[in-house]
C-alpha cells in the first residue's frame, strides 16, 4: 500500500514522498482497519514536516492529523463500528491508504456524509465548539472577541457562536473580508491595530466581553486582552507569529484577566469515549444539514503528494488542499 513518509525535516514538497509499504494485516480483537477516503493538509502537518511543531517522533515518520476512512474490517470486541461505516481517526500518521486503530479512536460518521467535509471533522469544528463551552459559561447576548477570524477555527466559531445566541467580534487583517463573515453570522468585523481595544469599545457600546479567542501571540495576544472585561478570559490555542504572547502584567494584577490555553488532545481526553462521541456525532449533522462547511480548493492523489503540499503553502486558495489516497473523491 502507499503511505507518506518524510525521512528528514525541512520544506513539506522537498522532505515528502509516497513510498510503498507492507499492508497493516487484520485487526487484533479491539482494533479497526480502514481504507483513507481523504485527508486534509493543515497547517500543524506542515509544521511536522519541517520539525517545527511539538511532535517529533523517530525518522521515518508519516504525518497526519485528520483523515475520514471507511471500515474495511473490526476485532470481535469492537461493537460501536462495523465494516462499510465511515469513521474519523482520533490518532495521527493519516497520509497512507489504510490504517490499523485502537477501536475506541474509530469515530462513526453518519452514511451520506459529503466526504470532503468529513475530512475535515475531525479538529477545527470541536477546536471552536469546546472554545466557547469550556472556559466562560456564556449567555445568549453575551459577546466573544476572536482574532484570525478568517480561519478555518475562525469561521467555524462564527457560525456556532451564532447559533448559540452570542454575538461576536471579529479581529481581521483585511477590511475587504467583512462582508464575507458578516455573511456566516459575524456581529462585527473590525481590522487590528494599536487603537484596538477603543474601537472595539465604541462599536460594542463598551459592553462587557468575557471571552477572547486568541491565534496569533505576540502583541496581538495583549491587544486582545486589552479588549476583555475585568475577570474576562483570554485562549490561547496557536502562534501564527511564532511569538509568545505578549501581555502587560496589569492585565492580570489589577483586572484579573485570565489567560490560558486550548489544545484540543487536551480537551477530549477529559471525556470518556461515549461523550467523545457524542460531540463529533453533533458536529456530523450540522454537517449533514449544511450549517458547518469549509471550502476545497483542489484535491490530489496521494502519489503528487510532494505538489499538494505546495499548492497547500501558497496564499490566495479558496479552500482546503486535500487528499484522496484511494480515489474515493
Amino acid at each position: 500500500m502507499k503511505q507518506v513518509l518524510i525521512e528528514k525535516y525541512g520544506t513539506p514538497w522537498e522532505v515528502a514522498r509516497c513510498a510503498e509499504v507492507p499492508d497493516v494485516g487484520a485487526p487484533a480483537a479491539g482494533e479497526v482497519v480502514f481504507d483513507v477516503l481523504a485527508f486534509p493538509i493543515n497547517p500543524a502537518d506542515m509544521g511536522f514536516c519541517k520539525g517545527t511543531y511539538r511532535l517529533k517522533p523517530p525518522l521515518p515518520a508519516t504525518p497526519g492529523a485528520e483523515c475520514v476512512g471507511r471500515v474495511t474490517a473490526v476485532g470481535a470486541s469492537v461493537k460501536h463500528v462495523k465494516a462499510g461505516d465511515l469513521v474519523i481517526n482520533l490518532q495521527r500518521e493519516n497520509w497512507t491508504q489504510r490504517r490499523k486503530v485502537k477501536g475506541d479512536d474509530a469515530i462513526p460518521l453518519p452514511a451520506g456524509i459529503d466526504l470532503r467535509q468529513a475530512a475535515m471533522v475531525r479538529i477545527n469544528p470541536p477546536t471552536a465548539q469546546l472554545m466557547l463551552s469550556d472556559f466562560v459559561d456564556l449567555k445568549g447576548g453575551d459577546w466573544v472577541i476572536q482574532n484570525v477570524a478568517n480561519s478555518a477555527v475562525g469561521r467555524l466559531l462564527i457560525v456556532l457562536a451564532h447559533q448559540r445566541g452570542l454575538r461576536t467580534v471579529n479581529v481581521v487583517r483585511r477590511p475587504e473580508l467583512a462582508d464575507e463573515l458578516k455573511q456566516l453570522g459575524a456581529d462585527l468585523v473590525v481590522v487590528d491595530g494599536d487603537d484596538l481595544s477603543a474601537r472595539v469599545k465604541q462599536e460594542t457600546g463598551d459592553a462587557p466581553i468575557r471571552l477572547g479567542i486568541e491565534a496569533i501571540g505576540g502583541a496581538a495576544t495583549g491587544r486582545l486582552v486589552d479588549c476583555v472585561a475585568n475577570d474576562g478570559t483570554v485562549v490561547h490555542y496557536g502562534s501564527m507569529s511564532g511569538i509568545d504572547p505578549v501581555v502587560g502584567r496589569s492585565n492580570f494584577t489589577y483586572r484579573g484577566v485570565k489567560l490560558t490555553g486550548f489544545m484540543l488532545g487536551r480537551f477530549l481526553a477529559r471525556r470518556n469515549a461515549e461523550k467523545i462521541r457524542a460531540i463529533y456525532a453533533d458536529l456530523a449533522e450540522q454537517v449533514m444539514t449544511g450549517k458547518l462547511y469549509a471550502p476545497v480548493d483542489t484535491v490530489y492523489p496521494i502519489e503528487n503528494i510532494s505538489e499538494a503540499l505546495a499548492h497547500a503553502d501558497k496564499g490566495g486558495r479558496n479552500g482546503k488542499i486535500l487528499v484522496s489516497p484511494n480515489g474515493a473523491i
